[in-house]
């Protein structure tokens, strides 16, 4: 009866993943897609700067492939030393990728416009098949470390994980390398977590966050020098209407990356830390809780690229132009 109601229960949290993240995996990898192709069918966008963003937008695409997948590594499951090592490593290898792209798009961005004369003299411009080798090669081997030895598979049975699996296998088998029972606390060593987390993670989005920050600044004070100078070739002292629409539009700009980091990034950032705060008191928490956190963090952050890209008008007017011949053929 008990081992009924745990494999009901198990097949449930599944149900749960799949429920939440097979539709925004699903948008996420169609969203990309519109991009990329629009970026492939239009040859004023054959350049480094847009080959960066199509690197980006390749890993985001990844990351929504593999959404569903990261919510299962919170689950206790039956799998073998090397597929479990495959579960964890590969979806968290294709996060980090993502993370150090998005890094890479808005540093090359934040250059552009702090400092324009020393843009195109750039290293990643002047090189850049070794731009992508270091944003995707960091990745898979710190992503690869848990399969180099860095891992608890030989510790001890973190959150009863064979209990479940008593009636399958031996429990002292639990804690040999023919173990079944996988769990990412036997793959991720506690430092490794901490690490990834504060030594990655949070200094990347700090960055991201810093770069956006100063760009909003400079642009602030470029609207002021603009406001000065047309006040003083109109001689008025009050503002124009020109004025009031460049202050206007500041405005809207300022409360959509606002708004943008509220809903991509901040549902990110509570998972993360609620997550450390469980991992250091040891305690169960409900796997409910875990799951829509995990899902809603990851997929939330995933959507930052497609916000980028879909902005740009220029990026969409391909579909925009295929749907219209589309509409048009069934009139």
């Amino acid at each position: 009866m008990m081992d009924y109601k745990d494999s009901y229960s198990q097949f449930s949290r599944e149900q749960l993943i799949y429920t939440i993240t097979v539709p925004l995996s699903t948008s996420i990898i169609l969203a990309n897609l519109v991009i990329i192709l629009g970026i492939a069918w239009n040859r004023q966008f054959h350049n480094t700067p847009n080959y960066f963003f199509l690197s980006l937008l390749v890993a985001d695409m990844c990351t929504g492939v593999a959404l569903p997948f990261i919510p299962l590594m919170g689950l206790n499951r039956e799998l073998s030393f090397s597929s479990c090592l495959v579960a964890h490593v590969f979806p968290n290898f294709l996060f980090l990728a993502f993370l150090l792209n998005l890094v890479m798009v808005h540093y090359e961005r934040y250059i552009c416009i702090v400092d324009p004369l020393r843009y195109s003299n750039l290293w990643m411009h002047r090189s850049f098949p070794l731009a992508l080798l270091v944003v995707w090669a960091p990745p898979l081997l710190y992503a690869s470390l848990p399969a180099f030895g860095w891992n608890n598979w030989t510790g001890p049975d973190w959150d009863n994980c064979c209990t479940s699996s008593q009636k399958l296998t031996p429990v002292s088998n639990c804690s040999t390398n023919g173990t079944t029972c996988c769990s990412y606390r036997r793959v991720f060593h506690n430092a490794f977590i901490y690490l990834e987390v504060y030594g990655l993670v949070l200094p990347a989005i700090l960055t991201i966050a810093g770069m956006t920050g100063r760009v909003l600044w400079i642009t602030r004070s470029q609207m002021k020098d603009i406001c000065r100078l047309h006040r003083s070739v109109e001689r008025g002292s009050q503002a124009s209407d020109e004025e009031q629409r460049l202050n206007l539009r500041y405005t809207r700009c300022v409360v959509a990356v606002s708004l943008t980091f509220l809903a991509c990034w901040v549902p990110y950032l509570i998972y993360m830390h609620v997550c450390i705060v469980f991992l250091i008191s040891d305690t169960k928490w409900s796997s409910t809780t875990h799951i829509v956190l995990s899902c809603t963090g990851i997929g939330s952050m995933a959507v930052v690229p497609l916000v980028l890209g879909l902005a740009n008008r220029q990026y969409t007017e391909p579909a925009y132009k295929l749907l219209q011949k589309l509409r048009d053929r069934w009139k």
